[in-house]
């Protein structure tokens, strides 16, 4: 191989090394590109699909209306009226159910990020307030775990006005179970409230066709 022959060999296989590199860095580029999240995009939640599976088989908690039918732990209830809150960024739902006995108990529904279903009984009369850090109610010590201010929108048989306001303390014992009080409105009265945490699996969603109309109430329901 003569001296010219073995430059143009050398240019050749150089040109070759570039072209490789402007390949690999194109495919990069397009692969960032594609994997990218459009700004204010939801992030998904790697654990979603499997909650999707859930709600296809179980029906969505987060889609629960009043006139819908749930069956918990084996219990039909009838989806009476629904409270939606919201305190800035934040929002839950709470749904009024009754059953053939007319037994009534509350069921929030809240994302934080995971999915929380947790099943209330409201406390007739209690002289507990709600305030101290820890307090000590029905054989537990219950540690407060949050309290703010929200606003609400209620459908349905509720007992509420269609809109107000709420003020809340929530309390959690060392086992987990939940304790909440809340006052609507102006008023002074605490309404109380011992939860159950539910498992997924242990509610199951009837969704009913409705046409819309609510029944709009005032004076809560407990």
């Amino acid at each position: 191989m003569n001296g010219a022959t073995a430059y143009l060999v050398a240019a050749a296989g150089c040109l070759i090394a570039v072209a490789g590199v402007v390949v690999a860095v194109l495919a990069l580029r397009a692969g960032r590109r594609r994997t990218a999240r459009a700004p204010g995009a939801p992030v998904r939640d790697p654990f979603r699909s499997t909650d999707d599976d859930a709600d296809a088989l179980r029906g969505d908690p987060r889609t629960l209306k009043p006139g819908d039918l749930v069956e918990i732990r084996h219990t039909s209830y009838g989806v009476r009226g629904t409270l939606r809150f919201s305190e800035g960024a934040w929002g839950w739902t709470e749904h009024l159910l009754d059953d053939a006995h007319g037994t009534r108990l509350w069921l929030s529904v809240e994302e934080d990020p995971d999915l929380e279903l947790v099943l209330w009984t409201a406390v007739p009369e209690t002289d507990v307030a709600p305030g101290p850090v820890e307090l000590d109610f029905g054989g537990r010590r219950y540690r407060r775990d949050e309290s703010g201010q929200a606003r609400f929108t209620a459908t349905g048989s509720t007992g509420l006005d269609p809109t107000g306001t709420v003020r809340y303390y929530d309390y959690v014992s060392a086992d987990g179970s939940p304790l909440s009080f809340e006052a609507y409105g102006d008023s002074e009265r605490w309404e109380v409230g011992t939860g159950e945490r539910l498992h997924r699996a242990e509610v199951l969603i009837y969704p009913q066709a409705t046409d819309g109309a609510d029944d709009q109430a005032t004076g809560r329901v407990g």
